[in-house]
């Protein structure tokens, strides 16, 4: 290999399709156990937010500081940035007044401007540059704002005549066209992995409050505490499962 190809492991995981349904499961669990604290709880969305970004706020520096990829750290912080970005979505759109589609727009723009930033610093905005901690920063700042967009964005789709179960269709259906680009194109494999990874988002927040909304309101009014006590434990069980390894660290650009 060229001495001036840096390569090594980073500490995010390699993108496989054990990845993408941990990540579903994860998102869907940031819904129900933000909407647990905010809703259930009576906590509010401000609270809400201060505690899961209080969590995010501990995990990223720690997530940094590891020395080689940890599955549970990894995902942990995941959950925190997925939960967080469900609370600070619902603060936005309905405490602050701007609306889904304000909220939509704002957090679209703050994705597109980190990823601006990220490419502008380091020349790519692949995962394979996330084994230094300037990129580190990058990627988690990055995947907040997605998680918080994909909240609001779920939630204005969902709030239209497609009802959560509809639009669930719609984001699996999408979800599914950026896996057929990805087997049957050369678009961007950096590209697909961030629209992917940002849709997957509102699917598992509709698919969240499908599980937990009352039955008037097209969901199943299941218990809040127990979806994500449910979601939490077939996480868990998916991590020890599916086989967790780093993706190959790469400093050039993947795009």
């Amino acid at each position: 290999m060229n001495d001036s190809v840096k390569s090594t492991m980073t500490k995010v995981p390699a993108v496989t399709l054990g990845f993408w349904i941990v990540k579903i499961l994860a998102t869907t669990f940031g819904e129900t156990a933000g909407d647990t604290v905010s809703m259930s709880m009576n906590l509010g969305y401000l609270f809400g937010t201060g505690i899961f970004a209080s969590l995010l706020v501990v995990l990223v520096p720690l997530q940094i500081r590891a020395a080689r990829f940890r599955p549970f750290l990894y995902w942990a912080t995941i959950i925190a940035s997925t939960t967080a970005g469900t609370t600070m979505a619902d603060f936005a759109t309905r405490s602050l007044g701007i609306g889904y589609p304000g909220g939509s727009l704002l957090l679209l723009a703050l994705v597109i401007a980190s990823l601006a930033v990220w490419y502008r610093a380091l020349g790519t905005i692949s995962v394979g540059s996330v084994h230094e901690p300037k990129a580190e920063i990058y990627y988690w700042l990055t995947i907040t704002f997605s998680q918080t967009l994909g909240t609001a964005l779920g939630d204005w789709i969902a709030d239209g005549p497609l009802g959560y179960l509809g639009s669930a269709v719609v984001f699996g259906t999408l979800l599914a066209l950026l896996a057929l680009a990805y087997w049957r194109t050369a678009i961007s494999r950096v590209g697909l992995f961030w629209a992917a990874f940002i849709l997957t988002r509102p699917l598992g927040a509709v698919v969240g409050d499908f599980l937990d909304k009352p039955v008037a309101h097209g969901g199943l009014e299941l218990s809040r505490a127990g979806a994500t006590l449910v979601l939490g434990i077939a996480i868990v069980v998916l991590i020890l499962a599916i086989p967790q390894r780093a993706a190959a660290g790469d400093a050039r650009d993947a795009a």
